[in-house]
């Protein structure tokens, strides 16, 4: 039954609400089953999602999460618990949900054929229901006011970032970004916003006025003091209800310290509206959170180590950049691989300046630029010295023999591509 879940793949991505919305009726409208918290942004989403699930595991609440892409296998998307649900009852219940578009079909009331996403958006609700959650956290998949996920009615959400990617979808001014990722806000809901643009910050704050929604700004009414060890930041946050810290968060990078500002606020909002999460739980949720390939190092084989980060944009590759400027100054290989519907030469132009030397490859997908096409844009950028390997893993064994860290960078389905073998190396070593 998975297969013919992956098949729906071909149908690639629909934006729209028609499909998800008979889906959820079909089904007995699981999503109403459970409280819901909303995550939209360009970046960073992910990492607040992990940050505020964490700590409603710490405060003894029976939470789940749903995120997308996931990184090797689908089962990652649920996490029920601290677990990803197991394969029996995933299939299951995409098993049902398949079934149930079936009988939509045949009685018209669902006119073609769901996405993937469509498809495990009402998976994800209805293995929610069946496991007793009581609070799901849920990540947007792309934009917000047409994303699937988007037939919740969460009492508290976020944007975490607003910048450029996915044009083709979203459209090419922030404006027009920031309004299709406004699309989460409902009436009377709680919206935390990270650090936006102002000409994309002016559009939400729009929306949720006509929307009769709240606004929580980390930048204006939350204070943070920030000590970086070791790559990862001990922070101190204060905020209008509380001090919290100093803690040192899971995650790597400076820039997690603004989504742990996220992460806070956003979990004070579901604490105004019931969910009882103490202080010590935030606390611990910021300290426990994991989120793969997002600045992760796996050592493997004769003290070396490989350096994972899931950079696919232009803001991704600012945050990887400044990670590499701080922590290695030495400029390790990159190994790199884009899809073909990124801004190339601006994430190179960004990354560039802090690595040796680039091994172009590829992440095994047909969305993937081929790696000779993508060397002749690292070389465009200015980059020098550029290898092409076809072979990911190759690639990375390539680069391991000039430098004992390398860097791999670029795509989700290139980093999740390579990793369980990278796990698996770390453990025979």
């Amino acid at each position: 039954m998975l297969d013919r879940l992956f098949a729906l793949e071909t149908f690639g991505i629909k934006l729209g609400l028609d499909n998800i919305t008979s889906l959820c009726e079909g089904l007995g409208h699981p999503e109403r089953h459970f409280t819901s918290l909303h995550i939209a942004g360009t970046n960073g989403k992910g990492s607040v999602t992990a940050m505020t699930h964490a700590a409603l595991l710490a405060a003894g609440v029976r939470a789940g999460r749903y995120t997308s892409p996931h990184l090797s296998d689908l089962s990652e998307r649920f996490v029920i618990g601290d677990h990803p649900v197991d394969a029996t009852t995933l299939e299951a219940v995409v098993d049902d949900v398949l079934a149930c578009a079936d009988r939509l079909q045949e009685t018209g009331a669902l006119p073609v054929q769901p996405t993937f996403f469509e498809a495990t958006t009402a998976a994800a609700f209805e293995l929610f229901r069946r496991s007793g959650i009581e609070v799901a956290v849920i990540e947007v998949g792309l934009g917000g006011r047409f994303d699937a996920t988007n037939v919740i009615s969460p009492p508290a959400g976020a944007i975490t970032t607003i910048d450029f990617d996915h044009q083709q979808h979203l459209g090419s001014t922030l404006e027009a970004i920031a309004f299709e990722k406004a699309g989460i806000i409902k009436s009377g809901m709680t919206v935390v916003l990270g650090a936006l643009p102002r000409e994309a910050r002016d559009v939400v704050e729009r929306v949720a006025h006509d929307r009769g929604a709240t606004l929580v700004e980390t930048v204006t009414d939350t204070r943070c003091e920030t000590e970086l060890l070791d790559g990862r930041a001990r922070v101190t946050i204060e905020t209008p209800h509380g001090t919290y810290g100093p803690v040192t968060l899971g995650l790597r990078g400076e820039h997690q310290t603004r989504n742990a500002l996220v992460a806070v606020r956003l979990l004070e909002s579901a604490g105004a509206r019931g969910v009882r999460i103490p202080r010590e739980a935030i606390e611990r949720g910021l300290a426990e959170a994991q989120w793969p390939a997002r600045l992760e190092v796996l050592p493997i084989d004769g003290g070396r180590r490989v350096l994972l980060d899931a950079a696919h944009n232009p803001e991704g590759a600012r945050a990887l950049a400044s990670y590499l400027r701080r922590w290695h100054p030495e400029r390790p290989p990159l190994v790199i691989g884009v899809m073909r519907d990124k801004n190339v030469s601006e994430i190179a132009t960004t990354l560039l300046p802090h690595v040796s030397s680039v091994v172009a490859t590829a992440a095994p997908t047909p969305r993937a630029i081929p790696p000779d096409d993508l060397a002749r844009h690292l070389r465009a950028a200015g980059a020098r010295d550029v290898t092409v390997e076809p072979d990911a893993t190759r690639a990375i064994d390539r680069a391991l023999e000039r430098a004992p860290l390398v860097c791999v960078a670029g795509s989700i389905f290139l980093v999740g591509a390579v990793r369980d073998g990278l796990k698996r190396r770390a453990i025979l070593r």
